[in-house]
């Protein structure tokens, strides 16, 4: 099943049977938060689920697996600094002020405690906002994650950081072909899947610069030593085929939070965009957990 499959007669059920309601869709919007305005989309009434962006993504990659959850939660996603329509701000910034601005947003939205799911470089702000406000986080699903950059890691970044460093956007596109499983790279529906995703993708000279910036965020994580105070039922989402956070990181991840589940997707389909080519059972097996692990 592809991404774009999602959202229609055919968007998975959890599997208690449950059936999803068709969500709302808010209108989209902008709040303030610190020294930025940060675009918003959410999707859907319940407990609230905030989704954090990865490196180079806006808030458009979600529109399908946010109306698969939003049938029972509030799905809160928004733009990074700097990306699609947030503004950048002045600072530098780290993993850890990321996740300053996502706990501003809470603060913003009026929202006390939130589940969180954080994809790639989203997983690892997701682990600094459970750090830093464990009150605040009421269940943690980490996709595609890891603690503490290896060389195999660093080096996987710093190539595909450059071209953005350079305002090479074709390049910087091309290379993150490597965030694909090669069975889906392969196919012909990749070509117009990538049309579609194109419009998502950094354009403007601010966001190719901040995108870059994001890398050096990435490089930069480090919570391996940390995550031991980590509270939240966790759930890591790892792939046997992801190249950028590969699956020994996010074993590593689970075996470092007390009573985290690690689900280790194999075979084909197992990328770093297992969440897309594998949506059939990714959007369950989030679902499930949510429900596994209720706020009150």
């Amino acid at each position: 099943m592809m991404w774009t499959t999602l959202g229609r007669d055919d968007v998975p059920r959890p599997s208690t049977g449950v059936p999803l309601s068709t969500p709302t869709i808010h209108e989209p919007r902008t709040v303030d938060v610190g020294d930025i305005t940060v675009a918003v989309q959410e999707y859907g009434e319940g407990e609230p689920l905030l989704i954090i962006n990865g490196t180079s993504q806006s808030l458009g990659f979600w529109v399908e697996l946010a109306q698969a959850w939003a049938g029972r939660h509030r799905v809160v996603t928004y733009d990074l600094r700097g990306m699609g329509g947030s503004t950048r701000g002045a600072d530098p910034f780290s993993v850890r002020s990321l996740a300053d601005d996502a706990l501003g947003l809470l603060d913003a939205l009026e929202i006390e405690r939130t589940h969180v799911l954080g994809y790639s470089l989203g997983s690892a702000i997701a682990q600094e906002v459970a750090l830093a406000a464990p009150d605040r986080v009421a269940s943690l699903v980490l996709y595609c994650t890891w603690a503490r950059s290896d060389g195999f890691q660093r080096a996987m970044m710093t190539g595909l950081a450059h071209p953005w460093r350079i305002g090479d956007v074709e390049a910087g596109l091309g290379a993150l072909g490597v965030a694909f499983s090669p069975q889906l790279l392969d196919s012909p529906e990749f070509g117009k899947l990538i049309t579609e995703l194109l419009p998502l993708f950094p354009s403007t000279p601010e966001q190719v610069q901040t995108c870059a910036e994001q890398w050096d965020a990435d490089m930069g994580h480090d919570t391996l030593d940390r995550l031991g105070l980590i509270a939240a039922p966790t759930l890591v989402v790892a792939g046997e085929q992801d190249l950028l956070t590969p699956p020994w990181h996010g074993k590593q991840v689970a075996e470092a939070i007390p009573g985290a589940r690690l689900e280790m997707f194999t075979g084909p389909g197992s990328s770093h965009a297992l969440g897309m080519e594998r949506a059939e059972e990714f959007v369950p097996l989030v679902a499930d957990f949510l429900a596994a692990h209720p706020m009150s």
